[in-house]
């Protein structure tokens, strides 16, 4: 598919970058193409070592955008699926790496993260071991991720690889996700005045208390409205 040729591409939509969940940046479909990779020269370069050198085309065809993956070592993902080539519909979700890209018909309906999921270290959790240490001894553990079910994140794939994640909602701290040796948990983060939000977070249609609870694969977490599974990896 790499070949195709044709006239200069019009606006044909736009790549929304993310990371954890957090938008990076954003791409206009203005060429007949854009290389994604790690190295120099590509249009849409990663900083992300499980991103091949070229990884990923994107080519432009009068009204249709097509995403190919160019051999790439770990290869791409289209909503979750590993593809060689296929043509691009609003909405869909590409991976390459760790990062995420929407793809953005003109005229759909904007992009709006108004759901966050961010790895850090909480001020909350201070008692926990070390970031670092605990880091080191999670890993080979089992991976889970977050897999958003409506809203117009609707079918992202955010992981849960660190061992701290938040989820939030227009900029506040909602929940708190924490990933152990005995796997992961979930709780309600108070707010400044250390109490819980009113219209908190739910968890499998229960309001979240600020003591963890177990979380298992389907667990369904609801953040302002905004639902998303627990799902296990590998």
């Amino acid at each position: 598919m790499s070949d195709f040729t044709g006239e200069k591409a019009e606006m044909n939509g736009k790549l929304i970058l993310t990371l954890d969940g957090e938008v990076i940046n954003e791409y206009p479909i203005e060429k007949e193409s854009l290389t994604i990779g790690r190295k120099h020269g590509n249009e849409i370069q990663l900083n992300d070592l499980t991103v091949s050198g070229r990884h990923a085309l994107i080519i432009a065809q009068g009204k249709q955008v097509y995403v190919e993956d160019l051999g790439s070592t770990n290869g791409t993902l289209l909503n979750g699926n590993h593809i060689k080539s296929a043509v691009l519909k609003h909405g869909d979700i590409i991976q390459t790496g760790h990062h995420q890209f929407t793809y953005l018909c003109e005229g759909q309906a904007r992009y709006e993260p108004t759901m966050f999921v961010k790895a850090e270290m909480d001020e909350t959790q201070m008692v926990l071991p070390e970031w670092q240490s605990l880091e080191q001894s999670i890993k080979g553990q089992p991976l889970a991720g977050l897999r958003t079910l409506n809203g117009p994140l609707a079918r992202t794939i955010m992981e849960l690889r660190k061992p701290f994640n938040t989820i939030g909602f227009q900029g506040r701290k909602l929940a708190l996700i924490s990933r152990g040796l005995e796997g992961y948990t979930i709780c309600a983060v108070p707010n400044n005045e250390g109490r819980l939000s009113t219209g908190g977070p739910l968890l499998n249609g229960e309001a979240l208390g600020p003591a963890p609870q177990d979380l298992k694969a389907s667990d369904i977490i609801n953040i302002a409205g905004f639902e998303v599974e627990f799902f296990l990896i590998h």
